[in-house]
């Protein structure tokens, strides 16, 4: 191998802890004639390489790889590594004669493939920066549709919950043919409470397209899943979306997002990248925005020059289940893209994790994904994403493994959740009267069932066989899970959303949040003023060019976010921008305030009427309306003042001959506030819960009839 650079397998003992010392290593990445100077060139790259080695093999006999200038991808060199530990001889030493490395590099290349005919992609960006839009436009311009087919916008949001906010929830797939290549097309959440769905995804790609928005440039969200990507390794194209909006700086957002890339610690080639630009809406793209296509081809031709998948075709199957669906009638769908081998229809395999029983299984029907639907085919082969069935009890994160070489991959490991919630039964004067599923049987059933695809949500029994600790990654993220299980016919209440404390060396420590805040400038006092007294930190402050929009950077604990949005939206009519991103754990803040005004209760039962409402509206805003049955606990209203006041909002006026019960026709009422899932989760205090039926979302308190006690005694 003379005048090659070669690659070297370390064999790592579990007794060496895997203490690599790094000019060592270094020294193992040799060619013959030209070590030090392929480690000079190299450094940077297996610097980062050896911390996710690290990281990553810890089980047993570790191989690490260093790879050369072919640049294979983390991912491709993680399947490479858990299948030729054990084909390899074991070395009794760590040799590092030229002869044994370069034999090590045979070896490895001989096993290695690279899939030019297919390019595995995701599309990562912050919320609302135009991804499924751009989808759409690839789509339409790569035939999937016929040129007549009445196509709905952004159509891979094909949940409808989806369309209502508008918003990606789910990552999902799609692919295109573009020439002779296939493209396994990625689309991923935006928000950072859906980030669980973007970790899980970026495990099946060799590249990203970073899209940025070319007015608000790098946000929050871009930041974490650029983290996470650069962490696996991954090659980006940054793709500069909308730069046909009046205020857009395209020039400016490249330079931000190169700033960004280094930041976040980018090797050479990483921060390298290429940039587009585009407009998604109209399918037009160059490398010049001033002078753009009206195409996308400048975007595939970028796409063509990513990574191609580089894998093990002829080694044992290996294939981690990193996304589940279901169908009525094939049942339950183990989503993954093959690290290692073939795997056919029919075919006997062994389902498997690390430190687990591996079990047997079969492969009944499997599907790769074309265009806008899924093919069934026979067979796949390494670096195909893939869809099969037959695997009834199998969860994200197994390994689908070949049942004569057993050999699981490490599993997925996502950020932990940072709020939590109790859902309870609910035992309102009014339950069961509108759910279809009402006990503790089926609500802990939904929520353990919930765990198989939402690898970011935890589930705990409590003391009480009708309460249970949900955690997730914000009060968005457990939005989402209460709204489709109210649709699917739940009943149950949940309490205020809570930040989950962490212990670090004997201190009580809680999530502190990077909070980004656009807003105009006539409200930048007020919007200061309310992140200052929730214990916000300024971190920085900049205006537009013509002075008309503040730009705000906090940082701030999680706790002061609960109940936030409302209050912002409220003070500046509207009119603000508010994203938050997680940033680490700190130590508690102190107290402060979750809510300045007390609410409106009802005293009695009934229905409400216009008389009783008419004098209940001066005390506060109203959440109901005339004709509204109510119980006693329950809210409705928010109170002018702080403190909670009882109130009876179903008296009738007593009628005599001096008056017509016709007179009620002149009363005026104020059209009541519309509490929507979302509003009511972010007002409830600590001592309120939201009530939840397919039909209704109440606000109660706790406590219901012992809190009136107390307030009417005062």
């Amino acid at each position: 191998m003379a005048g090659t650079t070669a690659f070297s397998l370390c064999a790592v003992s579990p007794s060496s802890q895997l203490q690599l010392d790094r000019g060592a290593d270094r020294q193992r990445i040799c060619g013959e004639s030209s070590r030090s100077s392929s480690v000079r060139n190299l450094s940077q790259n297996v610097e980062n390489l050896i911390l996710r080695s690290k990281r990553e093999f810890s089980l047993g006999s570790t191989a690490c790889f260093f790879g050369g200038p072919a640049r294979f991808t983390f991912q491709a060199q993680s399947a490479i590594a858990s299948q030729l530990r054990v084909q390899l001889p074991s070395p009794t030493s760590q040799a590092t004669d030229a002869a044994t490395l370069d034999r090590d590099a045979a070896a490895l290349i001989e096993h290695l493939t690279k899939r030019e005919d297919l390019r595995n992609i995701a599309i990562i960006a912050h919320v609302d920066h135009g991804k499924t839009t751009l989808v759409d436009a690839m789509l339409r311009q790569a035939n999937v549709w016929r040129q007549n087919q009445a196509v709905q916008e952004r159509v891979m949001d094909n949940n409808a919950l989806e369309r209502e906010r508008g918003i990606t929830i789910l990552a999902k797939n799609t692919s295109i043919t573009v020439g002779d290549i296939k493209i396994n097309i990625l689309d991923t959440p935006g928000h950072a409470d859906f980030g669980g769905e973007v970790e899980r995804v970026l495990n099946m790609v060799d590249g990203v397209l970073l899209l940025v928005d070319a007015v608000e440039g790098p946000m929050p969200q871009t930041r974490f899943v650029l983290r996470k990507s650069l962490e696996l390794g991954l090659k980006a194209v940054l793709v500069v979306n909308k730069v046909d909006r009046p205020a857009s700086r395209p020039d400016e957002v490249v330079d931000m997002s190169f700033d960004l890339f280094c930041e976040l610690g980018a090797s050479d080639e990483q921060a390298d990248f290429e940039t587009v630009f585009c407009i998604g809406l109209s399918g037009k793209s160059g490398k010049d925005w001033n002078a753009l296509e009206d195409n996308l081809q400048p975007l595939f031709d970028s796409i063509r020059r990513l990574p191609p998948p580089t894998v093990v075709r002829n080694g044992p199957l290996q294939m981690m289940v990193t996304s589940l669906d279901y169908d009525e009638h094939k049942g339950r769908i183990a989503i993954g893209r093959i690290r290692s081998g073939v795997l056919r229809k029919g075919q006997d395999i062994v389902i498997a994790m690390p430190d687990t029983t591996p079990r047997k299984a079969r492969i009944s029907d499997m599907f790769v994904f074309e265009n806008f639907g899924k093919v069934p085919v026979t067979e796949a082969s390494a670096g195909d994403i893939v869809a099969v069935t037959g695997l009834d009890d199998v969860s994200i994160g197994e390994t689908v493994c070949d049942k004569d070489n057993v050999n699981p991959l490490i599993p997925l490991k996502v950020q932990e959740p940072t709020v939590r919630m109790e859902f309870c039964v609910n035992t309102s004067p009014f339950a069961g009267r509108e759910g279809k599923y009402v006990t503790s049987r089926n609500l802990r059933d939904r929520l353990y069932k919930e765990l198989e695809k939402n690898v970011s949500l935890r589930v705990e029994d409590t003391d009480s066989a009708d309460k249970f600790l949900v955690s997730g990654r914000g009060p968005l993220h457990l939005g989402i899970l209460i709204e489709t299980m109210r649709r699917e016919g739940f009943e149950f209440a949940v309490t205020a959303p809570n930040v989950i404390l962490k212990e670090i060396d004997g201190h009580m420590y809680e999530p502190w949040e990077d909070a980004h805040v656009e807003v105009p400038s006539e409200y930048t006092g007020t919007v200061v003023d309310f992140l200052s007294r929730r214990k916000g930190q300024m971190v920085n402050m900049h205006t537009s060019d013509n002075d008309s929009i503040t730009y705000l950077h906090y940082i701030m604990p999680t706790r002061g976010l609960l109940g936030l949005r409302n209050a912002l939206l409220t003070a500046t009519r509207g009119t603000v921008i508010f994203n938050s991103q997680f940033r680490t754990y700190e130590p508690i803040a102190g107290d402060l305030e979750r809510r300045e005004t007390g609410s409106l209760v009802s005293m009695e039962a009934g229905t409400t009427t216009p008389f009783a409402l008419a004098r209940c509206q001066e005390r506060g805003s109203l959440f109901i309306d005339p004709g509204t049955d109510v119980y006693e606990g329950m809210v409705i209203g928010i109170h002018s003042r702080p403190g909670d006041l009882p109130l009876n909002a179903c008296r009738e006026k007593q009628l005599t001959n001096m008056r017509s019960a016709g007179k009620d026709n002149t009363v005026v009422l104020i059209p009541p506030v519309r509490m929507s899932l979302d509003d009511s989760i972010e007002y409830i205090s600590a001592d309120e819960i939201v009530e939840i039926t397919p039909k209704s979302v109440r606000i109660a308190k706790k406590d219901r009839a012992g809190s009136l006690r107390q307030k009417s005694s005062k």
